[in-house]
């Protein structure tokens, strides 16, 4: 009876242990694919940025961008896929922070742009008054 649990125990273990083997090999394959389709995310995401005047509205932000989206680069050019998709990442997503920090400010902008017309013609419709 030991002996037939111990047998069960192994067969059971099988499969796990063949699971977790082709896991590892995923893992290891994807690492040596060059991160093509994440660097077409990012690059979109930098130029969106510049776009909406991130360089203007929200310069830390798009220098970090850039300096990762660089350094991703580098990293691609040394076949260091992991940690070009590693940093190309992170530059997405600094660039789509600045992008909205961009959009922020040119909306507060105009928030205030619109308050100063208002109070204008408040002013100019008191002096008509008078």
């Amino acid at each position: 009876m030991i002996k037939t649990l111990t047998t069960e125990r192994s067969l059971s273990a099988a499969p796990k242990l063949a699971a977790l083997a082709f896991g590892g090999l995923l893992l290891a394959g994807c690492a040596g694919n060059p991160p093509n389709e994440q660097f077409a995310v990012t690059e979109s995401a930098v130029r969106g940025a510049v776009s909406a005047g991130a360089t203007e509205y929200a310069p830390v932000e798009m220098r970090a961008a850039q300096e990762k989206w660089r350094e991703a680069e580098l990293a691609m050019q040394k076949e260091d896929y992991e940690k070009a998709r590693r940093l190309a990442e992170q530059a997405e997503w600094d660039a789509r922070v600045a992008e909205r920090k961009a959009q922020a400010e040119k909306a507060q902008a105009a928030v205030e742009q619109a308050r100063e017309t208002i109070e204008e013609l408040r002013q100019e419709s008191l002096r008509s008054v008078q």
